[in-house]
């Protein structure tokens, strides 16, 4: 069997000789990459798509009332660090996709891997503790965002044709269970390579229901009327007692961390881009034009949002109802990111599927269920039993988490906390110092230390603040019967 590997070809387990003919066959296969496996296909703006696809979530939905919880100071430059934080230690991320060299190196496939690589095995366990419970986490939350925006689209025709002080209350487990059935269908497709037009299609949704939320708070800060707002946010003693005002500010921040949490498919969209040129140069144009992108309509979002509501910005934006006309505008937005949550729940998945499946076949690798492939569409699309039985599991089990659990806010807020540290801070600045074999206690070691254990602290302190979120939320729950 023949395989290409740093530049050389192996037949039988050893080195073909240089005048070889089946060197000069195998190398002039250009359907294949450095490695020997299919050639990657990606640029820039694939990757840009992805990124963005990844960015631009519920996350963006949950701003307003973030920054009424911080106010017209804290609010903005939250957003700003933030965004500065995950497009730097993105950029740390993505000179780790080679190990050794950042250019030439072995290519790492998945995030583990190049923790294994960099950092040794004693720190994959941790790593992929953290990577896919977030993961899963993800999936969770946007089942319940999208199935809100669905049931909003009921809410907001029903508003419209008997009055906003109408009942129009409606149970979302119908609609998570639909979301869940159309994830099923497409968690069929085998992986990222074959998903770049559902990443760009998610990313225009992304684009026009960020837009909508703009120009609707724009619309309404013009027009008004406006909530009341504040510099530093909700009042203590008028809007929220000295600890709700601690708790929700915490939770403000891990609102945001989420928002901007995509570092644990970094990896994963890197290795869809093709080379030359180097792929650490072509995922920083990516990481920038991703997170530039994103940060405009953040800001946008955030800030004229809180301008519009004031302290009593909704925990949703365009689920919350505090725009009720042009109600088939907000049917429009609301339909943008049931679509646009269908890609991105996959970008996020994939790497899930991917470590399971990678299991499966090594474990069981005489397996026909396991490993083979049938083909019931002329060789356009692959199925195989085992990736059936397994994502169709994963999926119901997601779905029924998340109709457990239909908590907004508190949810985004829990996982951006868990997120955020580990994955977009910690192992991207320890991979990079390995990767770069830099002095340590040197004066960017330093600084790359005190910046992780500032985003530790961070961590820490949201992570606490959520879990108090939810527990609150739990006092007044009853299961399977959660209304919008």
């Amino acid at each position: 069997m023949a395989r290409v590997g740093g530049g050389d070809v192996e037949i039988g387990g050893l080195p073909a000789p240089a005048g070889d003919p089946r060197q000069r066959v195998i190398a002039a296969d250009d359907s294949l990459d450095d490695d020997g496996k299919p050639r990657r296909t990606g640029t820039v703006w694939t990757a840009s798509a992805h990124v963005i696809t990844a960015v631009i979530g519920s996350g963006v939905l949950s701003l307003p009332w973030s920054v009424a919880q911080l106010g017209w100071v804290a609010g903005p430059v939250t957003l700003l660090l933030f965004a500065l934080i995950t497009y730097y230690t993105s950029v740390l991320l993505g000179d780790c996709y080679r190990s050794e060299d950042a250019v030439t190196g072995k290519r790492n496939y998945t995030y583990m891997e190049a923790v294994g690589s960099l950092l040794g095995k004693g720190q994959v366990w941790f790593c992929g503790l953290c990577q896919y419970v977030n993961l899963v986490g993800t999936a969770i939350g946007y089942t319940i965002t999208a199935s809100i925006s669905a049931a909003a689209l009921y809410k907001a025709n029903c508003f419209h044709s008997k009055g906003h002080s109408a009942d129009c209350g409606v149970y979302t487990t119908m609609y998570m269970v639909v979301f869940g059935i159309s994830q099923i269908v497409f968690s069929q497709l085998p992986n990222l390579h074959e998903m770049a037009w559902l990443s760009i299609l998610a990313a225009v949704m992304s684009f026009s229901y960020a837009t909508i939320g703009v120009g609707l708070s724009l619309a309404q800060t013009i027009t008004g009327p406006t909530g009341k707002t504040t510099i530093g946010g909700t009042q203590i003693g008028v809007d929220v007692t000295s600890a709700q005002k601690i708790w929700l500010t915490l939770q403000a921040l891990g609102n945001i961390a989420f928002a901007y949490s995509y570092s644990m498919v970094l990896i994963e969209i890197q290795d869809t881009v093709k080379a030359p040129p180097a792929e650490n140069k072509t995922m920083r144009k990516a990481n920038l034009m991703g997170v530039s992108t994103t940060t405009a309509f953040y800001m946008l979002c955030g800030c004229l949002g809180y301008s519009a509501f004031g302290n009593d910005a909704p925990g949703n934006m365009l689920t919350g109802f505090g725009f009720y006309e042009p109600y088939w505008l907000i049917d429009f937005a609301n339909v943008c990111i049931v679509v646009h949550l269908v890609g991105a729940y996959q970008v996020y998945c994939q790497p899930i599927y991917a470590a399971v499946e990678s299991w499966a076949a090594g474990r069981w690798p005489n397996s026909e269920f396991v490993v083979r492939q049938y083909y019931p569409f002329s060789g356009k699309f692959s199925l195989n039993m085992f990736r059936l039985v397994w994502r169709t599991a994963f999926v119901i089990v997601s779905t029924v988490l998340a109709i457990s659990l239909p908590f907004f806010n508190d949810i985004l807020g829990l996982l951006g906390a868990l997120g955020f540290w580990p994955l977009t801070v910690y192992f991207p600045v320890e991979m990079y110092i390995s990767q770069s074999k830099m002095k340590k206690y040197s004066r960017k070691w330093v600084a790359l230390q005190t910046l992780s254990f500032a985003c530790f602290v961070v961590t820490v302190a949201v992570t606490v603040a959520s879990i108090q979120g939810i527990t609150q939320s739990l006092k007044n729950y009853v299961p399977f019967k959660t209304k919008l």
